[in-house]
C-alpha cells in the first residue's frame, strides 16, 4: 500500500507534477485573502461610512479589478497565478514535452493566458454574484410582505430549489477530479485547468534562474522611447507593472498574517458573545450621514425616518438601533446594503421585527 500511495507526496526525477497538498494549498490561498480584505473594508466602512462606504458597496468589483491586475501580471511574467507562483509552481501548456517546455519567465501564450484569467478572475466573480442573488431571492421569499406575481414566484422558487443541486454537482465535479489526480489517473487536479489547456508543474532550476535575472536584463535592455505615443505606452506599462508588483508584495507579506487574524477573531468571538449582556446600553451612533441622500431624524419618535409617516410594522436595524417601517427599511437595505441614517454596512438579515404588548 505504501508503494501505491508514494506518488501522492513525492515526485520522480522526471515527473514535475506537484503533490495534492501543494495544489490544494495554493487553491486555498486566494480563498483566504478575499475574506481577510473584506473584513478590513468592513471595519473601514463602519468607522467612517461617508469616506469608505463605497469600498463596501463596490467591494466585489474593486477586488475583481485588483485580482485581474495581479493575475495578469503573474501569468505574463511567471507563467503562474499569484498563489501558484507563491508555492513554486507554474502553468505548462498541454502537449509540450519536457524538452520543449517554455521557461516560466517567458509567460503563457496569449490564448492560454486569457483563458486562465477568465477562470481565475471572471468565474469566481460571477459565482459570488450568483450566490448573492440566490441569497437575496431567498430573503425576499422569507421576509417580504409583498409577494411577487405568481409567474415570477414560480420561476425564482424553482431557481432556489435547483441551485443546491447544481452547486453540489459543481463541487462534486472538482472532488472527483482531485481523487483522479491523487490516484494518478489525471494530469489536472481542477477541471478549470483542463479547460484552460494547461497543467501545473514545479519550477525548475532554469526557471528560477531566469526569473531572478529577468528584472536586471529588462532594465539593461530598456531603450528610450522615440515618439510621444511610445513614451505614453511605456509609462502606462511601467505604472501597471509597478502597481501589480506592489500589490503582489503586499499580498505576499499579508499572507503570513492571515492565520493569526483567523485565530484572533475565532478565539475572541465566544468571549465577546458571552459578555454582550453585561455591557451597558450603547449610545446612539456618532457617524450620522447628513448628506442629501440620507434622511434627517424626525422629531416625533413614532415617525419613520424614511417615509415620514407613523411607523407600520416597527422594525429595528440591528447594526444601528434605529426603527423604521418594515417595508421602507427592507427596500432600502436591499438596494443600498447600508443603514439609511448612519451608513453602516447592513444586510437584510439584520432587520428585527418589534412587537408591542398590544399586538
Amino acid at each position: 500500500m505504501a508503494e501505491h500511495g508514494a506518488h501522492i507526496t513525492t515526485a520522480s526525477a522526471v515527473d514535475d507534477r506537484p503533490s495534492i497538498f501543494e495544489v490544494v494549498a495554493q487553491d486555498s490561498l486566494m480563498t483566504a485573502v478575499r475574506p481577510a480584505l473584506q473584513h478590513v473594508v468592513k471595519v473601514l466602512a463602519e468607522s467612517n461610512p461617508a469616506r469608505y462606504g463605497f469600498l463596501w458597496r463596490w467591494f466585489d468589483e474593486i477586488f475583481t479589478l485588483l485580482d485581474l491586475l495581479l493575475q495578469q501580471h503573474y501569468l505574463s511574467k511567471t507563467s503562474a497565478s499569484f498563489s501558484e507562483n507563491f508555492y513554486g509552481l507554474k502553468r505548462i501548456v498541454m502537449g509540450d514535452t519536457h524538452k520543449l517546455q517554455r521557461l516560466a519567465s517567458a509567460g503563457l501564450p496569449k490564448k492560454q493566458l486569457w483563458k486562465s484569467v477568465m477562470f481565475l478572475v471572471l468565474l469566481p466573480y460571477l459565482k459570488v454574484k450568483l450566490e448573492k442573488l440566490i441569497s437575496s431571492l431567498r430573503e425576499e421569499d422569507e421576509y417580504s410582505i409583498h409577494p411577487p406575481t405568481s409567474r415570477w414566484k414560480r420561476f425564482y422558487r424553482a431557481l432556489l430549489a435547483a441551485y443546491p443541486f447544481v452547486n453540489m454537482a459543481w463541487e462534486g465535479w472538482f472532488l472527483v477530479q482531485q481523487l483522479r489526480y491523487i490516484l494518478g489517473k489525471a494530469q489536472h487536479h481542477s477541471p478549470l485547468l483542463s479547460l484552460a489547456g494547461v497543467r501545473l508543474g514545479r519550477l525548475t532550476v532554469q526557471d528560477i534562474q531566469a526569473l531572478e535575472h529577468r528584472p536586471a536584463e529588462a532594465s539593461m535592455m530598456q531603450q528610450p522611447a522615440g515618439s510621444v505615443g511610445e513614451k505614453i505606452k511605456s509609462a502606462l506599462k511601467q505604472a501597471v507593472g509597478g502597481a501589480a508588483s506592489c500589490l503582489s508584495t503586499g499580498l505576499s507579506v499579508g499572507v503570513f498574517f492571515l492565520q493569526f487574524l483567523e485565530w484572533w477573531y475565532s478565539s475572541g468571538n465566544q468571549e465577546t458573545i458571552k459578555s454582550l449582556t453585561a455591557l451597558p446600553t450603547p449610545p446612539p451612533p456618532v457617524h450620522l450621514d447628513y448628506n442629501s441622500d440620507s434622511p434627517l431624524l424626525p422629531q416625533m419618535k413614532t415617525v419613520c425616518p424614511l417615509c415620514r409617516k407613523n411607523r407600520v410594522n416597527d422594525t429595528v436595524l440591528a447594526t444601528s438601533g434605529y426603527v423604521f417601517c418594515y417595508r421602507c427599511v427592507f427596500n432600502y437595505v436591499r438596494s443600498h446594503r447600508a443603514c439609511p441614517i448612519t451608513g453602516y454596512p447592513t444586510q437584510v438579515q439584520h432587520l428585527i421585527k418589534l412587537y408591542s404588548p398590544e399586538s
